[in-house]
């Protein structure tokens, strides 16, 4: 692991990255179920969704097919949700039961979603999702949707389901590729990155889950290293910890970069997990990662 130490990054991790798991085709999507003891992540060319457990040396089939999934998180009552890039819907389910879906968003207006990408829960019970064109088939290998789907939607937005399950669409523009999503710890925040354009904005979250304020956070634009604005969790302290240019990079509640980190395999996404949450899993190219930190994540539908 390759260490760029700004403002004490190295502070904040505890050992160096450990491979848990290899041989998928690209590593998305990762969440920890505690219940369980257990991290499922998405193998999204392989329409596969699987499951590791410590002791474990390699990971075992959870879901299948998957819907191509990526972003995953649970909500309260401990059901998983995902987004969904050849489903092009948002779906939920019991731990026990991933072969039984619901889907809670498809269409926006009559037409189909783009492709589902990221997925965070507010305490209120709402979610909310990005649904970027990353799952439309462009040719590219290895393949992130069903063959042949093609965007219906001229606009890349972030969306809102109610509790009602009604869905509302909360930024309708000034994104070219919307993709992860967290909110600070007290919810007042929500960060939304732009893998195309590089960027991280942050947005005030009004009391009726209206975004307000739109600030630029994080511009990694002029960046020469690998990587954009990808997967974003934050620790209980407030840092926002993103997959991007150079690695991990780990940003204060105050927008102070703090350093990076990288490893053999660049990293898409991320989750806290493990005992404390103290342990930052990652999803990276063909393999998932483990390192040890010396904070504590934000438990999801724990708020």
């Amino acid at each position: 692991m390759r260490i760029e130490d700004e403002n004490g990054i190295s502070k904040l991790l505890a050992g160096n990255e450990e491979q848990l798991c290899s041989g998928f085709g690209f590593t998305e999507g990762p969440i920890w179920v505690a219940r369980e003891n257990a991290l499922v992540f998405s193998n999204i060319p392989g329409n596969t969704a699987y499951r590791w457990r410590p002791g474990q040396s390699q990971a075992e089939v959870y879901r299948e097919p998957s819907g191509w999934s990526n972003g995953m998180t649970m909500d309260a009552e401990g059901r998983l949700l995902a987004c969904e890039h050849g489903g092009r819907r948002v779906s939920r389910f019991e731990y026990g039961s991933p072969e039984t879906t619901e889907t809670l968003a498809s269409h926006w207006n009559g037409t189909r979603l783009n492709s589902p990408n990221d997925i965070v829960v507010h305490s209120s019970g709402a979610i909310f999702f990005t649904d970027p064109t990353y799952g439309a088939d462009t040719g590219r290998v290895p393949a992130f949707g069903a063959p042949g789907q093609k965007p219906e939607l001229g606009f890349q937005g972030v969306y809102r389901i109610d509790r009602d399950s009604s869905l509302r669409l909360v930024i309708a523009e000034g994104f070219t590729q919307p993709n992860g999503l967290a909110f600070s710890p007290d919810e007042t925040l929500l960060y939304v990155g732009d893998s195309q354009e590089r960027l991280i904005w942050r947005y005030e979250v009004r009391p009726d889950l209206s975004l307000t304020d739109r600030v630029l956070f994080v511009d990694q634009r002029s960046d020469p290293r690998r990587g954009a604005p990808d997967g974003m969790k934050v620790d209980t302290e407030g840092r926002l910890w993103t997959t991007g240019a150079g690695g991990v990079s780990v940003h204060s509640a105050d927008g102070d970069h703090l350093g990076v980190f990288e490893m053999d395999e660049h990293a898409a996404n991320l989750t806290f997990g493990g005992p404390n949450y103290a342990t930052l899993y990652m999803t990276a190219g063909t393999s998932v990662y483990a390192v040890e930190t010396t904070v504590r994540g934000v438990v999801p539908g724990s708020r």
